[in-house]
């Protein structure tokens, strides 16, 4: 395959991936939540690095292609943590223990609390999270701009 191939590729990849959560959010009612959005936004911009990588040649934008995919799939590892209870999550966005907390307080976490919370999972296929799921695909992805890279 040549560079650009492998480019359309690999951005395509992240196309499809920012394509399949938004139908899952729109059409499968699955709100995302705040770790969820992060992993979102890499992959905007694999998308947008591979539309100039179309025209502009050599290894530096592959690179920052791969790059942006490893990002989504960092973020997708620290999240599949999150859901598996392996480690905590940002206070925005998980549940925390109510002891040695006042009423005020507790009132307070629950008004302020997001309405999607990090540490759920709302769907999963072969015991894989969407989190899980966005890491592996990222990870190919970032294989994929790393042979983008080589054949510039």
């Amino acid at each position: 395959m040549t560079r650009n191939s492998l480019v359309i590729l690999a951005a395509g990849g992240s196309a499809a991936l920012l394509l399949g959560a938004l139908a899952f959010q729109h059409l499968g009612g699955l709100a995302p939540c705040k770790l969820c959005i992060w992993q979102r936004w890499p992959h905007g911009l694999a998308i947008a690095i591979g539309l100039v990588a179309l025209f502009l040649p050599g290894r530096i934008l592959p690179v920052l292609g791969g790059l942006a995919a490893l990002t989504s799939a960092g973020i997708g590892a620290y999240h599949t943590g999150v859901e598996r209870g392996w480690w905590q999550g940002p206070t925005t966005c998980t549940s925390s223990s109510a002891a040695d907390v006042s009423t005020d307080e507790l009132f307070d976490q629950i008004m302020s609390a997001p309405l999607v919370r990090c540490d759920e999972v709302p769907w999963e296929l072969f015991s894989l999270s969407m989190a899980s799921w966005n890491m592996l695909i990222s990870l190919a992805l970032a294989v994929i701009w790393a042979m983008a890279a080589r054949r510039a």
